[in-house]
């Protein structure tokens, strides 16, 4: 949200970059069951967890939901988000999917860097991609989804998401 400073409207920068950029879309506010869905909450929960144990991931299986299966949201039908589903199946990820994916990017960066020792954007982008990491990986410590004596190091990282 933009704020008011001296009777003018500053937008917040982004981090790694120079630009302003502009807020993404937001879901309806609606909350409740829609009438057109064609499947029962046990159906789309046995979905949930066909799609897991073929080793989607929860961003894939959403999306999935919504494209082939025309489920808008998981959340609004089941009244649980799909980690929890995932939990109580024992299907959730010891790495959360946002870190997992920052890790890959990581390592794509690094295998691009070895070819291309002189690219220094991939290392700007190596640096970025590793703060990140780390950023996160203290947040995910503190609110306690990963262990305190959990630790990230960049040379185990391919082992780590494999």
């Amino acid at each position: 949200m933009p704020r008011l400073f001296l009777g003018r409207i500053i937008k917040m920068g982004r981090m790694y970059s120079g630009k302003k950029g502009k807020s993404g879309s937001k879901k309806p506010v609606k909350k409740h069951k829609l009438t057109w869905i064609r499947y029962s909450e046990k159906e789309v929960e046995q979905l949930i967890v066909k799609l897991a144990k073929q080793g989607k991931s929860q961003s894939e299986i959403g999306m999935i939901l919504r494209d082939t299966y025309g489920v808008p949201s998981v959340r609004d039908l089941l009244k649980k988000k799909l980690n929890e589903i995932l939990k109580e199946n024992k299907l959730s990820q010891e790495i959360p999917e946002d870190l997992s994916s920052l890790i890959k990017h990581e390592i794509r960066i690094k295998k691009h860097f070895e070819l291309n020792k002189h690219d220094m954007h991939a290392k700007r982008g190596l640096l970025l991609t590793n703060s990140k990491i780390h950023r996160l990986v203290k947040y995910y410590k503190r609110i306690g989804k990963l262990p305190v004596t959990w630790k990230y190091d960049t040379k185990s990282a391919e082992l780590l998401i494999k």
